[in-house]
């Protein structure tokens, strides 16, 4: 982990109220890999503690975040300047894990969690399948890395606006069905959004009886693992439950390790 004053080299619109910032930080690039994040003290707001970012891209020193404007502090980074200092603490977290012989990775975002994902695809070997989706066409990101990398794509809008109208896991699921019937290959499965798709990818898994890794997004005070301001119930490797810490722990988790709540009442 470093502590970078770094530099801002770009601020740029990503569509929708969507921006993506880069940030030139040698030695944090140089560590980062996909699925971890940042932690931004960003100049001018007024809270005292930072804020986590998951990294969009690392490359030539520099470091990018996507990021929605949703509240004072991601309004004051789409003040940021270029050239102006920031500082960042990372690389933090644990990573995706590269599917396995065999294996073919289907990446499921919703939102802008599919900048990790786009950062993870650009690692892989093995080509696979995007299934992204939003309430809107303003919501749907980054598809132009996946075309340029070769990926095939499956769109979904709530609105209907782009793509096919419904929910994401609707493909998903004709998907999982199609390499069953097939079973020459295993489907793994990595997804970043909210926790209600992060739910529904983790329960396909289990039926499917394949790995699934997710990306957990919590609120976040130290980044470190000290505060426990982040904690989610997960089991360890003997299946006792316990609180693990999203920032340390995680963000990325094998879904069958993750507790939900309605698991309590025996429900998955």
């Amino acid at each position: 982990m470093n502590l970078e004053n770094a530099r801002i080299v770009k601020s740029s619109l990503a569509g929708g109220d969507y921006r993506i910032l880069v940030i030139e930080a040698p030695g944090i690039a140089s560590m980062a890999r996909p699925g971890q994040f940042i932690h931004l003290r960003i100049p001018g707001a007024e809270f005292v503690l930072r804020r986590p970012f998951s990294i969009y891209r690392a490359e030539k020193g520099k470091i990018s975040v996507l990021f929605k404007i949703v509240g004072s502090g991601t309004r004051q980074m789409e003040r940021i300047e270029k050239g102006s200092r920031i500082s960042v603490m990372g690389p933090l977290g644990n990573h995706f894990p590269q599917p396995r012989s065999g294996e073919i990775p289907l990446l499921v975002a919703g939102g802008y969690g599919v900048a990790p994902l786009s950062f993870f695809a650009r690692t892989l070997k093995t080509k696979g399948e995007l299934f992204v989706g939003g309430r809107s066409k303003k919501d749907i990101l980054c598809l132009g890395d996946f075309r340029k990398a070769g990926w095939k794509i499956h769109v979904t809008t709530e609105d209907g606006s782009l793509g096919r109208k419904g929910l994401v896991t609707a493909p998903l699921d004709e998907r999982l069905a199609s390499l069953a019937a097939k079973s020459d290959r295993t489907p793994v499965l990595y997804a970043c959004g909210p926790d209600g798709l992060l739910k529904a990818i983790c329960r396909r898994a289990a039926i499917a009886d394949c790995k699934a890794w997710v990306s957990m997004d919590r609120h976040m005070g130290c980044g470190v693992g000290a505060c426990l301001a982040c904690v989610h119930r997960i089991l360890d490797d003997d299946g006792v439950e316990h609180w693990g810490r999203v920032c340390k722990e995680g963000p990325v988790f094998e879904s069958g390790r993750i507790v939900w709540p309605e698991q309590k009442n025996g429900s998955r």
